[in-house]
């Protein structure tokens, strides 16, 4: 099974844990999928009113540099982790 297709499992087995992630979590998540699938955090980051895109978005700013397939493992490995 190639690694895209692992993530592609891992993402699906994501929407069906047991319990819900906390918040941490969750950013981590969402951190690692935008870096597997788009690469490093772009555009400017969302405004102090903004509070839960301004967290994704330095969520995801934190792990720039990660090439996709780092990214796409470390997803597999937290939900792996989570199930």
């Amino acid at each position: 099974m190639s690694l895209k297709d692992q993530f592609e499992a891992a993402v699906a087995d994501s929407k069906n844990l047991p319990e819900r992630p906390d918040n941490q979590t969750l950013l981590k998540l969402y951190a690692l999928f935008k870096q597997a699938t788009s690469g490093d955090a772009d555009g400017d980051r969302p405004g102090m009113t903004d509070f839960v895109n301004r967290a994704k978005w330095d969520a995801w700013k934190a792990i720039e540099g990660q090439t996709s397939d780092q990214a796409m493992q470390n997803y597999i490995d937290l939900v792996e982790g989570l199930k």
